[in-house]
């Protein structure tokens, strides 16, 4: 197991997330969908991190679970980036893609804490 969860491959990933998503939208004069999808990018890190402190098994599947929803939003909110034109079709698909890896990484961390605590 990590000792800190920047040693976390989803959390680093998620941090890289973070950045191409608030890289995507910077110019955006939008700021409510600004605001919306930037704070579902950094849920997804902030939740991975606050869960791996949290001090239990049962509590870091709960914030994994929130973080894979924010992964879900994220990925959901990319289809409106190129509806709105703030990015083209293989940038939507290339960030959603590295959402998928994330969520499939969150899926399963959570069934290896599963695992370890009906142990």
């Amino acid at each position: 197991m990590a000792r800190s969860f920047e040693d976390l491959f989803i959390w680093q990933e998620a941090r890289t997330l973070t950045n191409e998503v608030y890289n995507l939208v910077d110019k955006s004069k939008d700021y409510g969908f600004k605001d919306q999808i930037q704070r579902a990018a950094v849920s997804i890190m902030n939740n991975i991190a606050e869960g791996f402190e949290s001090g239990s098994n049962a509590k870091f599947i709960s914030f994994l679970n929130i973080a894979n929803g924010s992964c879900s939003e994220v990925r959901s909110m990319l289809y409106l980036c190129e509806d709105f034109h703030y990015c083209d079709g293989q940038k939507r698909t290339e960030l959603q893609s590295v959402s998928k890896q994330i969520s499939a990484g969150i899926k399963s961390l959570v069934t290896r804490l599963t695992s370890t605590s009906e142990e």
